[in-house]
C-alpha cells in the first residue's frame, strides 16, 4: 500500500473531482492521502472535505507564500485542531525565500509561532523549505521543534540539510520531483534518506511525476514516485511502499 503524505484535494480543480480520483488511488493501491492546509479561508472546505471520507486526513497551518489575511492565531490552531481528530499536523509552514523575500521576517515569525502551537497540541510539523535551509533548520532548533518532530515536505535541499533535519527528529518526503531528468539532489536524497526516516508525497495539484508531468496531478501518482525511488535504490516498490505508510503511521499518531 501507498500513503500520499501532501496533497491539496481540498483545491477546487481536485475537490470537483474527488469521487474519480479515489477511484484512481484504489486502483493503484493509495490507501491514505493527507489533505494539508495553506491558509485561513479554506481551513473549512478542507475540514469538510476529509469529514465526508474515511481515508483522507488534514493539517492546519499557513504557508509562507499567503499573507496576513490568512494568518491563524495560536489560540485559532490549538481550538480547531483540538476540536477536530483528523487534523493530525501543523502546517503547512516555514520558510520561503525564492518566491516571497519581500516579507521574512513576518514569516520567520509565523514559522515560529506553528512550532509554538505544535508543541502545545503535541502534533508533527508539516514544513516548506526553499532557499531557506540555514534558517529553517536554525529556527527548527531554536524553538525545539525536535520535541514533536515532522516532516521535511517536498525536500530538495542538499543532503547535509537533510542529516541535520533527520537528527531533529524529521522525516524527508520525496514527491514527483525525483523522476524529473534534472533532479539530482532529489534523487540522492531518495538514495541516500534511511527507509525508516522516508515518506512519500505528490503535492499535488503541482509538480506531476513522469509519465503524466505538465498534467494535473493527484494522490493516485504517488505509486510512481514510490517506483522511481525503489528502481533508484533497486529494491521491491513494496518494500517502499510498506516502509513509507509505517513512518506515516509512527509519525502521525494521532490517525485513528
Amino acid at each position: 500500500m501507498f500513503i500520499d503524505s501532501h496533497c491539496h484535494l481540498n483545491f477546487p480543480e481536485l475537490s470537483s473531482k474527488i469521487h474519480i480520483i479515489q477511484d484512481s488511488m484504489r486502483i493503484n493501491k493509495v490507501t491514505h492521502a493527507l489533505v494539508v492546509n495553506v491558509g485561513k479561508k479554506s481551513i473549512d472546505s478542507l475540514i469538510n472535505l476529509v469529514s465526508n471520507h474515511n481515508n483522507l486526513l488534514a493539517s492546519i497551518g499557513t504557508h509562507p507564500e499567503y499573507g496576513a489575511d490568512e494568518e491563524f492565531s495560536i489560540n485559532e490552531i490549538c481550538n480547531i485542531a483540538s476540536l477536530h481528530k483528523k487534523i493530525i499536523a501543523i502546517g503547512e509552514t516555514g520558510l520561503d525565500y525564492y518566491k516571497c523575500n519581500d516579507y521574512l521576517e513576518s514569516q520567520r515569525e509565523r514559522f515560529r509561532l506553528h512550532i509554538r502551537a505544535a508543541r502545545i497540541l503535541n502534533l508533527p510539523l508539516i514544513v516548506h523549505t526553499r532557499s531557506s535551509a540555514t534558517d529553517t533548520i536554525k529556527i527548527l532548533k531554536e524553538e525545539k521543534a525536535h520535541e514533536v518532530g515532522g516532516v521535511m515536505h517536498c525536500f530538495t535541499e542538499s543532503w547535509s540539510i537533510a542529516k541535520e533535519a533527520i537528527d531533529l527528529n524529521f522525516f524527508i518526503s520525496i514527491s514527483g520531483i525525483v523522476t524529473f531528468k534534472n533532479a539530482a539532489t532529489v534523487r540522492e536524497l531518495a538514495l541516500k534518506t534511511p527507509l525508516d526516516k522516508l515518506l512519500i508525497e505528490t503535492d499535488s495539484p503541482y509538480l506531476s511525476p513522469e509519465p503524466f508531468r505538465g498534467k494535473l496531478n493527484d494522490p493516485s501518482n504517488v505509486f510512481y514516485v514510490a517506483k522511481k525511488i525503489s528502481e533508484l535504490r533497486n529494491i521491491d516498490i513494496e518494500e517502499i511502499g510498506m516502509s513509507s505508510s509505517k513512518n506515516f503511521f509512527d509519525l502521525f499518531k494521532k490517525v485513528t
